[in-house]
């Protein structure tokens, strides 16, 4: 017998969420985690290599990714690994020149694999896929809804992480006996070396986002550069980031 409310039109959320919010257990990217021999490190170091001379064309590669896969967001954990491995490695070497011993291996580790990278980047990967869907689509009636992937965003994420990575601390860490001094020159450098960090983050943040033809106005992305010049240029006055850093994590 059906009720008033059976003649009220029924609305299906589940396939919206689902395509939105995929399920971890049944992507692509979590079960080739589990099978090493199907992971492509050699296509991840490819894609790091070029992130740091040519980002522009990683992301033409993405977006060929998406027309053969139908998907922007990567189905290989190669590039993460790689990552994270990096990121230990990194704070491996920092505690090695400064004595922490493990304790202070664990806790540098925790603050930049697991805060900063992993808790941070949950935080502005939905920040820059909610932006993307709600004020940078395209509003065209003759085509198909297309939508931002929130894996993606964190993929932009990890590309963006590892550029700002590769010169906040890997590059900081060949250049210590110099950053490390009190002159004003080696603060000069120290926070020039931050400041083309942050704003390589966010130009990656932009490429990844400009790649995606049903977006517009992704130069939004670009918007906190001029704040990164502003606080550059401040920092100048006194703000040593680089001591700043090495007390926060050690």
């Amino acid at each position: 017998m059906s009720g008033p409310l059976s003649l009220l039109p029924q609305t299906n959320f589940r396939p919206r969420l689902r395509r939105r919010f995929p399920r971890i257990h049944r992507s692509a990217l979590w079960r080739r985690l589990f099978h090493w021999r199907q992971l492509d490190f050699e296509f991840a170091s490819w894609q790091m290599l070029y992130l740091l001379v040519s980002p522009k064309r990683v992301y033409r590669n993405i977006y060929y990714h998406k027309q053969t896969k139908n998907q922007w967001a990567r189905d290989d954990p190669a590039f993460l690994i790689l990552q994270v491995v990096g990121i230990v490695l990194a704070v491996g070497a920092y505690s090695a020149v400064y004595g922490v011993g493990v304790p202070g291996f664990a806790k540098a580790l925790v603050q930049l694999l697991l805060i900063n990278f992993i808790a941070a980047g949950l935080v502005l990967a939905t920040i820059t896929w909610f932006v993307a869907n709600r004020f940078l689509r395209h509003q065209n009636v003759h085509s198909t809804d297309q939508q931002a992937e929130w894996m993606y965003a964190f993929d932009v994420h990890c590309n963006s992480f590892f550029t700002f990575y590769t010169l906040a601390y890997v590059l900081h860490f060949f250049f210590l006996p110099v950053l490390m001094k009190t002159s004003w020159i080696s603060l000069f450098l120290g926070n020039t070396v931050f400041a083309l960090s942050g704003a390589a983050y966010f130009y990656s943040t932009y490429l990844g986002y400009h790649a995606m033809p049903f977006l517009q106005n992704q130069e939004v992305f670009l918007y906190t550069i001029p704040l990164i010049a502003v606080a550059y240029l401040t920092s100048l006055f006194g703000f040593n980031l680089s001591h700043h850093l090495i007390d926060y994590y050690f």
